[in-house]
């Protein structure tokens, strides 16, 4: 992709996406996020209802007038997104792959934060980490941010969750917002996520196509593995062919389902063919409950 071709594309995200984060996802990301604590603002004259506990004893004394000492939220907190660049997610059969989804996505989180002068970081990993950029704050980061999603070339085409959640157990220290982007098509990482998920407030977002579920009846189809470069042909007008893709797409399903709910870790899944506003407006609402 040449730079003109992707500055435009990167504008065209940032029109799309920061128009929602402003006009939909802004208050309800607030809410749905808490900041780190309390953190004291000033000093005030006493009125009545004011809970005693937070009476400033020395302004009080020197005063000769009750005061009390005023806290605000913390909000000031830091973003991190664990992108899967592996090839499984260049697959559409819709209006939309995998991958551009899970662009649009961090575009939306990323200006959703930074509205509420949050740092984001970003992690791409396929079955390595392919590359880490540290937390920031402000526009022009979000703009790289998009794209590097853009014109990302990773080294390897595989998926290796747990090394990603390993990786950014080792990195991130500080309890942070932790989104995992993917298909979650891989197994063993539920130790790295329930550390992970311990340390951190942690959100999968499981991104899937519909035709990974339910295989179109089309007769014989001529395939290809993007993560190991197989290639093999499937006669899809096979009920029994039909019924193992929906059992492998079924037990795959059931396993990061299980994996969220034993490490404590929220769970968001998103089809390809349904606009992912109100699904992401419904589970911010949900957390702010």
């Amino acid at each position: 992709m040449d730079t003109k071709e992707l500055l435009k594309k990167v504008r065209k995200i940032e029109i799309k996406t920061r128009g929602l984060s402003k006009q939909i996802f802004s208050g309800e990301y607030h809410s749905a996020f808490k900041g780190r604590g309390m953190s004291f603002s000033e000093v005030r004259s006493y009125q009545y209802g004011d809970d005693v506990r937070n009476i400033d004893w020395n302004v009080t004394a020197r005063t000769g007038e009750a005061h009390i000492k005023v806290f605000e939220e913390e909000r000031e907190l830091t973003v991190v997104l664990l992108i899967d660049v592996s090839k499984s997610s260049f697959f559409g059969t819709s209006e939309q792959m995998k991958n551009e989804m899970i662009t649009e996505l961090c575009a939306v989180l990323s200006f959703s934060a930074i509205n509420n002068n949050d740092k984001v970081g970003v992690l791409f990993f396929s079955d390595q980490v392919e590359k880490f950029i540290p937390p920031k704050k402000g526009k022009q980061h979000i703009l790289r941010i998009i794209r590097e999603l853009l014109d990302f070339k990773p080294e390897s085409n595989k998926t290796d969750i747990g090394l990603a959640l390993e990786y950014f157990n080792n990195v991130v220290k500080k309890r942070c917002i932790c989104f995992v982007l993917s298909d979650f098509i891989a197994e063993g990482y539920e130790t790295a996520l329930r550390i992970a998920a311990r340390r951190h407030d942690l959100i999968g977002m499981h991104i899937y196509d519909p035709k990974e579920k339910d295989l179109p009846n089309v007769g014989l189809i001529r395939v290809a593995d993007s993560e190991t470069g197989q290639i093999q042909y499937l006669d899809t007008g096979s009920a029994k062919i039909r019924d193992a893709q929906r059992s492998w797409f079924e037990k795959n399903n059931a396993y990061f389902k299980t994996a969220f709910a034993k490490s404590g870790a929220d769970l968001l899944s998103l089809r390809t063919d349904v606009p992912y506003t109100s699904p992401l407006l419904n589970f911010f609402k949900k957390r702010s409950k």
